[in-house]
Order: C-alpha cells, then structure tokens, then sequence
C-alpha cells in the first residue's frame, strides 16, 4: 500500500430511525473516490466507530470493501477498550479484507508510555495489517511522541503516524528522530499546508467528505511545492476547516455535508444533532465557505 494523498475519514451515514444507512455511506465513498482521493478510511472517530455495534461494524466494512472494489486502499478505524479486544478486532478486520489499520489509544483508559507501547504492540502483532497510529492527544490525552514512537519503530506493522497533536514542530521532529521510517500523515485539516511545507505524505482529512475535489487539489498543488496555487482556496475553506477541530466535529462534519450536496445530517446517541444558535453559526461559516468557493471559480 502507499502511504500517501488524501485519506478521507469517512462518516458513517445513518437512516432517520438511527440505524445504519448502507447504500448512503457506498454512494459517499463513491463520490469520494470519483473526486480523485488516494484512499479511504471507514470507522475512524467521524464514522462514529465508538457508537456502532459490532455487526454495525462489520456491515460497514464489507459495504465499504464492496463500492471501494480495489480501486484505492481501504482502511479501518480500530477503536476498542481493552488490548484483547483490539487484537480480536485486529484479526477480524482482516478477515473482512482491508488494507489496513488506523489505531486509536485505549477507549477505557489513559495508558502510559508503558502502556501505550505495549497497547500498539499487542495489536501489531495481532494481524498482518499495516498500522497507522492515530496520534490526538488533545482528545484522548495520549502522546504518541517521539520517545514513545522509538520504542514503536522495531514493529514492522507500524507504519504509519496520524500527526494531530497540534503543534506543527512535530512535524520534522518526527522526520528528524525517525527520517523515512514512519509516513507522516496530517491529521488536522486546518492545518495541511503548514503540515505539506515540512514534507507529510498524507492527509487523515474531515472536511474532504464535504469538498473533496478542491481538498485533492490543495494537498496535490502544496506535495508539489506549488503553494502559491492553492494559497487563496485553502484560506476560503480554512474557516471551515477549522471546524474539524471542534469536540462536536462527527456534527459540523455531517452538517456541512449535509449543505453541500444532500447527505443526512443525522448522528447516533450520546451525540445529538446541533440546534439552535450553535447551528446557526455552523450553518453561516458552511454557507459562507460555499458561497465564497462558487465565487472564487
């Protein structure tokens, strides 16, 4: 598999009774595809992993293998409690046929460094599957961080890291501590030009699920070391960027799908959909970046 191009993080489309809408997640993958991404990621954090059961899961995955039918990877969320869990989950989603893993830290526990690298180990060699490790400090409380990632580098399975710490220095200290070891994928939309100047090779992106042709371009024109080119789209789409930094991201992700070509806006309990004059603001910074994008051309 490359471990490059934009991997959109793919939401999980729901029915208005709240069960899983499989013909509308197939289509968006399609339409995802179609728009020129390099690959797809079903079951991360957008896709509402925590909150599917495990047939719900599975039903996902093999909808997912079904419409992607080879033409980019396929990769799912890994997103467990316990390191037995994640392992038999490891195995299963090999079983059902994806390229390979995006790891979540522990759901049940804010693991050590320790921890942290006996967790991610468990589950490398659990499968056969290459790992991203999908590296969110912010919201998980967990660092992946280059004295964890060294004690990660002798495991085969472990490819990749998905960078979202926030700080943008993180970047070529990766490179620095580890040259081409691990691919270093963007983890953070408002952040993939800054994250391309210092030499990523992906993009885990939120956003892209709304706007995937002008999200392929940005990250194209930037790996290519054109800033210039895309500068001004990635300031149009930047304020709606930055609303995949949010807590309620799964939301502002759906809606802003939602305004721009139709999907369902739906989400599953404990998350509720937005209303009010937090929805009002979402819509205004959606409707905005809309109106600004058809302006722009």
């Amino acid at each position: 598999m490359i471990w490059g191009g934009v991997f959109p993080a793919v939401t999980t489309k729901l029915a208005p009774d709240g069960s899983v809408d499989i013909k509308a997640t197939q289509s968006s993958i399609d339409r995802l595809i179609a728009n020129g991404v390099s690959g797809i990621i079903v079951l991360p954090m957008l896709g509402e992993n925590a909150s599917l059961t495990e047939a719900e899961r599975n039903s996902v995955v093999s909808a997912a293998r079904e419409v992607v039918a080879g033409r980019v990877p396929l990769l799912s969320g890994l997103a467990e409690r316990s390191t037995e869990d994640a392992k038999a989950a490891a195995k299963n989603y090999q079983r059902l046929g994806v390229e390979g893993l995006m790891v979540f830290p522990s759901l049940a526990y804010r693991t050590d460094q320790a921890e942290t690298v006996g967790w991610y180990k468990a589950i490398a060699g659990a499968s056969d599957l290459q790992i991203m490790i999908y590296n969110n400090p912010i919201a998980y409380r967990v660092d992946v961080d280059v004295a964890t990632l060294t004690q990660l580098a002798d495991e085969p399975n472990i490819v990749c890291i998905k960078e979202e710490s926030g700080d943008i220095r993180r970047v070529t200290d990766l490179y620095n501590a580890f040259g081409d070891r691990f691919a270093v994928f963007c983890g953070v939309d408002d952040l993939i030009l800054e994250s391309l100047a210092l030499g990523v090779t992906g993009w885990v992106s939120g956003m892209t699920n709304a706007w995937p042709a002008e999200c392929v371009k940005i990250f194209n024109a930037g790996r290519a070391g054109d800033f210039g080119a895309v500068r001004q789209l990635y300031r149009t789409l930047t304020p709606a960027f930055h609303l995949d930094t949010d807590v309620k991201l799964v939301q502002y992700i759906k809606l802003a799908e939602h305004l721009v070509y139709g999907a369902s806006s739906g989400v599953r309990l404990p998350r509720t959909e937005i209303v009010g004059a937090e929805r009002e603001r979402v819509e205004a910074v959606i409707l905005k970046t809309i109106a600004d994008l058809k302006a722009l051309g």
